[in-house]
């Protein structure tokens, strides 16, 4: 079998995945920072690392998935602010709101998800060996990091300290001794939330977070760190310097971003007006078409968000759910006989070219299409009615299989819970089906249209009738 694939970020370039440890991976992905409900491009970092944590867990290694909460920031306090909360209130809602919008889109709960506030005297421990090491000075109640101290500061974003320090949009301060230095620990504005320290009260700054936190559960070294790619300068490449300026060793070996979310072609900005909120668009679209939608396109791609093309994308995951509903359906009275070889082969060939297209930067887009092929596989084998019940259950299995790979378990639609209940549905089609018994074709028909109007689509086959919901 083919080893795994990863562009590094950090070296530009496609890798082979080699472990740290033998058979286990550990990561840690950057979450939100909670003031506010999470828009598209927010979900497509979990969803993203989600596939590759279910990836590489199909593939037999042992995953330790660690993402981050910033639950204190500028944001937070300026929304507790403006809303009467307490800080600490503030994040806890988001946090709340953000868990329901990524659990929807089918993305499981990290193993650990630490938070700022939770973590405080790790970070101070942090800070004071960074000082002690000479890579961190005090200020007039805040500490800063000495970016000057180390010497590959700008390698992960390809910049170098002269191109920054000339156009690099830095906060300027007057306390900073260069002003590419940044904020590790934030003295305490009259009123703020505030955590004691040897350097007065205060609190951390974004970067410092999620070092400590890092080291804390994945240890000096680990294998993957990902992210949004607007985290690559500054975050990341802060982040990087900070650690390895304090350890000595190598942050993370392989780096991984994720490309940006563009709607109707234009960046998604407050100012344009075009911020899309999960949560509103989960109103209009089923959770698992807008997933499905995200891993249409390679993840290291920008994405271009439309109604239409999210239409687009509800259009093929239907297609594949139909071809599963009329697979089961089939398997109900398909012949009772063996797969042959060959038949048995050309099931595993799909496995095979589903795993060539993930090991390869976990090309989901690629591997979307190797379902297709299948769709196209089981339909042209039930329309010639050769589909025996064997490798037809081999290739639902199959289905599944990779479906749970991706996140998305086809051939189910999104339950409406305003909708009617199964027992309702089946109810109706029982009384049509003795209506059109007794040839009472209008009656029939009445129900059949309710049906409709109700999101319920119904087939009349030889074995009788199917329904699904829209």
């Amino acid at each position: 079998m083919s080893s795994i694939k990863i562009y590094n970020t950090l070296t530009r370039k496609k890798e082979e995945f080699v472990p740290l440890e033998a058979g286990k991976v550990k990561m840690y992905v950057c979450g939100p920072t909670v003031y506010n409900f999470i828009h598209i491009g927010n979900a497509r970092p979990p969803i993203v690392f989600d596939v590759v944590r279910r990836y590489f867990s199909y593939r037999g290694y042992e995953v330790t998935y660690v993402q981050n909460f910033t639950d204190v920031d500028d944001k937070i306090i300026k929304k507790a602010e403006e809303s009467g909360m307490g800080v600490e209130e503030v994040a806890n809602m988001f946090i709340a709101a953000f868990e329901e919008d990524v659990r929807a889109l089918g993305v499981k709960k990290a193993d650990v998800h630490p938070k700022v506030t939770e973590h405080i005297p790790e970070i101070i421990a942090f800070i004071e060996d960074l000082i002690a090491k000479g890579h961190a000075y005090v200020a007039s109640g805040d500490v800063y990091f000495r970016t000057a101290s180390f010497a590959e500061y700008g390698k992960l974003s390809y910049q170098n300290i002269e191109e920054l320090q000339a156009g690099a949009r830095i906060e300027v301060s007057d306390k900073k001794e260069n002003p590419l230095d940044f904020v590790l620990w934030k003295g305490a504005k009259p009123g703020e939330i505030c955590w004691e320290s040897p350097w007065g009260k205060g609190r951390p700054g974004w970067h410092i977070e999620c070092s400590a936190m890092s080291m804390k559960y994945l240890g000096e070294t680990f294998d993957i760190h990902g992210g949004g790619h607007d985290l690559i300068f500054p975050h990341h490449e802060n982040e990087i310097a900070q650690t390895e300026s304090l350890t000595g060793h190598p942050m993370a070996k392989y780096w991984m971003h994720n490309g940006y979310i563009n709607i109707e072609n234009e960046k998604m900005s407050k100012s344009l007006g075009n911020v899309i909120l999960v949560k509103k668009l989960r109103e209009n679209y089923p959770a698992r078409v807008i997933r499905f939608f995200m891993l249409g396109a390679h993840y290291r791609n920008p994405i271009n968000f439309s109604d239409a093309l999210l239409r687009q994308a509800a259009n093929a995951l239907e297609r594949i759910d139909t071809a599963v509903r009329n697979l089961k359906h089939h398997l109900d009275s398909a012949v009772d006989e063996a797969a042959t070889e060959e038949e048995k082969q050309r099931v595993d060939s799909f496995r095979q070219r589903f795993i060539e297209e993930m090991d390869n930067d976990f090309n989901t887009a690629d591997a979307i299409t190797v379902l297709f092929d299948m769709v196209r596989e089981v339909n042209q084998m039930m329309a010639a009615n050769v589909l025996r019940k064997e490798i037809g259950t081999a290739y639902l299995a199959l289905f599944a299989e990779l479906g749970d790979v991706l996140g998305i378990t086809f051939g189910e639609a999104e339950q409406n819970m305003s909708g009617p209940s199964d027992e309702e549905i089946n109810t109706l089609i029982e009384e049509r089906a003795q209506a059109r018994k007794v040839r009472n074709f209008a009656r029939a028909d009445e129900i059949r249209n309710r049906l409709q109007e109700m999101g319920i689509i119904i087939e009349d086959t030889p074995q009788g009738t199917r329904w699904h919901r829209k």
